[in-house]
């Protein structure tokens, strides 16, 4: 591996867990410009360690856990929020993803995040974008191990962002798992791949953009090839793909495929990389695809910087919940209410709060309320389902189970949560929204806040003094609520 230099304090780090490599960047960042430290691929293929019943193999965990391993060794000295490891499609697939998350993060010494497609396509046009500027409208293209992306973006704006389906592990996997290399089987793989990709034809049509881009896996691998045969100059073309699927007929297994400028861990996917290509090329109209600098890692890093921006302003997550509360016209007069008095109570339970646990916190008060939209009855329930299968930029899938969580408990009783409420820093969380909802239930400015005090288990809130007969519907409720957490081992509420 290679040995980054020091200080560590100021380098950027992210890590992409992908279905095929596993890949490490280390860089700095200085104004507008990216420089590259470090940069480690493993080539793990987690993808191909999924069974048919969706659950990963020890097998497959066990390189993936061994590859994380090596990369944890590297991040030594560089401080945690400049340290960002994200998941796909795999893990997006895998029923038993959290074992291998609990697993990974242990060895890694940094949580993992499973980032949904869309999510996934909005950090690659993020790559791409800082890297190769331009202000042409593009189309660019990711070919992963199990999902491919596409997105259109002009300047650094993606302005459609999709997903599908596809890879090169999971489509060599199913047409050339025997290694063999047959017409028919191209022509299969084919059919399968165009498809999943459909569905896009109308989205990603030729008359939106000017030029069309290739990210990184296989894409690289396959400009890599064409360049180093002569074919091309690099760039990627329906003949010079055609080319490259006669050879693998000509060699007919992959066992004897020789390919120049191959690399020996590209050669189990790359029959199905060569029929996802050909097929997006020819089915969309592309004339050629133009290998790109920028991909998932170079996004994650340049996401993980705006997001800690001093005043936050650039964060993608802040768009995404305004757009979601207009989407589901939520009261916003409310919800900025909720999360004044959540932030105060949150304050008074955590004296020095870190700025992630406060946003959470913020936004989940800010979408506390989305489910009303669905029903008035049990609302708290449509808010945590709509959260939790949202597709919102910046956030990943845990965090937004985490939103979701908290809009689940923001009411009603505890027990539906014991499992989920021994995560770090949701207990506080939880106990705020849940307060701050009780004190804004008339839908006004309350007078004043009680305030929390917590020894141990026992939380105490204190009434204000100028509280009157008016409060007496609050009192009630909160007394409803000290009984809600007496009903559990978690901690006593006490209203004085």
């Amino acid at each position: 591996m290679t040995t980054r230099p020091e200080p560590a304090g100021q380098l950027w780090a992210s890590i992409d867990i992908g279905s095929n490599s596993f890949r490490l960047e280390l860089a700095r960042l200085s104004g507008e410009r990216y420089q590259r430290v470090s940069y480690i691929k493993e080539s793990v293929r987690l993808g191909a360690g999924l069974d048919a019943e969706g659950m990963l193999t020890e097998a497959a965990m066990q390189r993936g856990l061994n590859c994380l391993k090596g990369f944890g060794a590297q991040l030594a000295g560089i401080p945690p929020e400049r340290v960002r490891a994200v998941a796909t499609q795999t893990l997006r697939e895998a029923r038993n993803r959290n074992a291998f998350l609990a697993r990974a993060q242990a060895v890694l010494g940094h949580p993992v995040e499973v980032i949904a497609g869309r999510e996934e396509a909005r950090l690659i046009y993020a790559g791409v974008a800082r890297l190769q500027p331009s202000d042409k409208p593009r189309l660019v293209i990711d070919i992963g191990g199990r999902s491919t992306e596409m997105i259109l973006g002009t300047g650094r704006k993606a302005v459609l962002a999709e997903s599908y389906s596809v890879g090169s592990v999971g489509l060599s996997m199913r047409f050339f798992g025997d290694g063999r290399y047959t017409e028919e089987a191209f022509r299969a793989a084919q059919v399968a791949a165009g498809a999943e990709l459909e569905e896009g034809l109308t989205l990603f049509r030729p008359e939106l953009w000017k030029e069309a881009l290739g990210s990184s896996g296989t894409a690289g691998a396959v400009s890599q090839v064409l360049a180093a045969s002569g074919q091309t100059d690099g760039r990627i073309t329906p003949a010079a793909l055609r080319w490259c699927i006669n050879q693998c007929l000509a060699a007919g297994s992959q066992d004897k495929l020789q390919l120049p400028g191959m690399k020996d861990d590209r050669r189990p996917v790359v029959a199905g990389g060569l029929c996802i290509l050909y097929t997006l090329l020819t089915q969309f109209g592309i004339d050629e695809l133009l290998p790109t600098k920028g991909a998932l890692r170079q996004g994650v890093i340049f996401d993980l910087a705006e997001r800690l921006q001093p005043s936050g302003a650039r964060d993608p997550r802040a768009d995404a919940v305004k757009q979601l509360q207009q989407r589901f016209s939520v009261d916003q007069a409310q919800a900025d209410r909720v999360a004044a008095k959540a932030e105060k109570l949150y304050r008074q339970l955590v004296p020095k709060p870190l700025a992630e646990p406060l946003r959470e916190l913020r936004w989940a008060a800010a979408l506390h309320e989305i489910g009303m939209l669905v029903s008035h009855h049990d609302h708290h329930r449509h808010s945590a389902y709509i959260l939790g299968h949202a597709d919102a930029p910046g956030f990943s899938t845990n965090q937004l189970q985490r939103l979701a969580t908290l809009a689940l408990g923001q009411r009603g009783g505890l027990r539906k949560l014991e499992a989920q409420l021994g995560e770090t820093g949701l207990l506080e969380q939880l106990i705020a929204l849940r307060l701050a909802v009780i004190l804004c239930h008339a839908r006004t400015v309350p007078p004043s806040v009680p305030t929390l005090e917590r020894a141990g288990r026992r939380l105490t809130l204190r009434s204000p003094r100028n509280w009157s007969n008016k409060q007496a519907r609050t009192r009630f409720l909160l007394k409803e609520e000290a009984e809600a957490w007496a009903r559990g081992d978690l901690l006593e509420l006490i209203v004085s």
